[in-house]
C-alpha cells in the first residue's frame, strides 16, 4: 500500500481496524464475565446466599459468550460493507478497461 493510494481511498484502511475492534471486543466480554462471576461469588459471601453466586456463575460464562458473538457479528457486517465496496470498484474498473 502506498501513500497515493492511501490519500486517494483506493485502499481501505477500515478493515484493519474493524479486526482490532474485535479483538477489543473480546477482551472486554472476557472481562465483562470475569467481572460478573466474581461479583456474583464475592456478593454471595456479603449477603451469605446461594442465589447471587447461582446468578454469577451462570452470568459469567453467559456475558462472554454472547459478548464475543456480538462483537464477531458486528464486526462481520461491518466487513461485509468494505468488500461490497471493493468488488463494486473492481466491476468499476473491469467496465473502464474494456
Amino acid at each position: 500500500m502506498n501513500l497515493r493510494s492511501l490519500l486517494n481511498f483506493d485502499k481501505m484502511i477500515t478493515p484493519v481496524i474493524i479486526k482490532i475492534l474485535f479483538y477489543i471486543g473480546i477482551a472486554a466480554s472476557i472481562i465483562g464475565g470475569l467481572v460478573v462471576l466474581f461479583g456474583g461469588v464475592i456478593s454471595a459471601f456479603q449477603q451469605e446466599s446461594v442465589a447471587p453466586a447461582l446468578g454469577g456463575l451462570l452470568g459469567g460464562p453467559l456475558v462472554v459468550v454472547l459478548g464475543i458473538l456480538m462483537a464477531r457479528v458486528y464486526s462481520e457486517l461491518l466487513i461485509v460493507v468494505f468488500e461490497i465496496h471493493q468488488n463494486l470498484v473492481a466491476i468499476k474498473n473491469k467496465m473502464i478497461d474494456g
